[in-house]
């Protein structure tokens, strides 16, 4: 299993995600069908422009890096993914602490992430179909094919609307939800240091250092 999130992680350049929970009902099933076909193609369309735009050869890694980010912050919900790894240690933070904690964490991402695009060997992703829980949220379902015909990987990737268009809020790969997993390590991180939230800025300046 481990392995399998890894491999997602090098070839479309998954990233730590907030599962928010919906609300609200829809007007019609037409406006379902139409929301969900809406986040079929947002998905498609960011995996089609990630593997254009990032695995071009002989790209460098800073203008990668800037990429990446770029695209990241596009389809992300990063601003709240980071706020929800963190948990109930975002509304004890200070001011000082949660600017920082944010751009450390988008840092992270871009630091752990952009290079592993450098290495993929034509991954596809299939979309398959999109389920609809509420008016602005959508659950989109798709597999990830190797060339090598070893077994497909199956992702699910949660969207939301947003303003100005959609948001992933949420990736999960064979049953297990990437944002949970990243929340649970920081969350078992800081109780090891005694609730520090301090350490936990330092452990990550030390992990994008490890990756620049």
């Amino acid at each position: 299993m481990l392995r399998r999130r890894r491999f997602l992680r090098s070839c479309l350049g998954v990233v730590a995600t907030i599962a928010v929970a919906a609300g609200g009902g829809l007007a019609s099933a037409a406006r379902a069908d139409d929301y969900g076909d809406g986040t079929k193609v947002f998905i498609k369309a960011l995996a089609e422009n990630a593997i254009a735009s990032l695995t071009v050869k002989d790209l460098s890694k800073r203008e990668r890096d800037r990429r990446f980010r770029s695209l990241m912050l596009d389809n992300f919900a990063i601003s709240g993914i980071a706020k929800f790894v963190l948990g109930r240690h975002w509304p004890r933070a200070t001011d000082q602490e949660k600017t920082e904690y944010l751009k450390l964490f988008e840092d992270l991402m871009v630091a752990t992430y952009a290079e592993r695009f450098s290495k993929y060997a034509g991954e596809t992703l299939e979309v398959e179909q999109a389920e609809v829980r509420g008016e602005h949220d959508v659950i989109v379902y798709s597999t990830i094919k190797r060339v090598d015909g070893t077994e497909p990987i199956k992702v699910a990737w949660r969207v939301r609307g947003k303003p100005g268009g959609f948001k992933i809020v949420d990736v999960i790969v064979e049953g297990i939800s990437m944002v949970q997993t990243q929340k649970s390590e920081f969350a078992s991180f800081i109780q090891q240091h005694d609730g520090n939230l301090g350490a936990l800025l330092t452990e990550i300046r030390k992990r994008i250092q490890a990756n620049t």
